[in-house]
């Protein structure tokens, strides 16, 4: 199985998510199975339809939660040096200046400048240093980024 790079706030996150999906989603999805049950004809009962697929969004779910966690490898925040997985960089692409933290495919959110290490600009700035000017091959072409710092 393929290792899961979390931070140990993604780690708690998804574990937290996890909990509450084995404790109080199932079971409020059990709920809703047996509520369309006693609603009589099985077949055209788009209740019980939309229970059993949600029912299976979260038995899936949980079971890709076990796995990640189970192959979690928690990652340490670095300082300096070369970037890695749990670095925070910034780097300056064209005029604009860019700040993020390198972590796994799992805990991505560019939103929270969290970017993955699988993603094209992660995997170009590995084993890089502050200063290197590193060319990213993205589906839209390739551009080039500065490595202001990196801590």
């Amino acid at each position: 199985m393929p290792t899961t790079f979390l931070t140990q706030q993604g780690f708690d996150q998804l574990q937290k998510e996890l909990d509450f999906l084995r404790s109080e989603k199932r079971q409020e999805v059990a709920d809703r199975l047996h509520e369309a049950m006693e609603g009589g004809e099985l077949i055209e009962n788009a209740e019980y339809e939309a229970a059993k697929n949600e029912q299976a969004f979260v038995e899936g779910r949980i079971q890709e939660l076990e796995i990640m966690l189970a192959t979690a490898r928690i990652i340490e925040e670095r300082n300096g040096g070369t970037i890695q997985v749990g670095s925070h960089v910034t780097i300056e692409d064209g005029s604009e200046k860019l700040d993020f933290i390198i972590v796994g495919a799992a805990e991505a959110d560019p939103r929270e400048g969290k970017i993955s290490n699988e993603s094209p600009i992660g995997k170009a700035l590995l084993n890089h240093s502050a200063g290197d000017e590193v060319e990213v091959e993205a589906p839209d072409g390739a551009y080039t980024v500065t490595i202001l710092k990196v801590k």
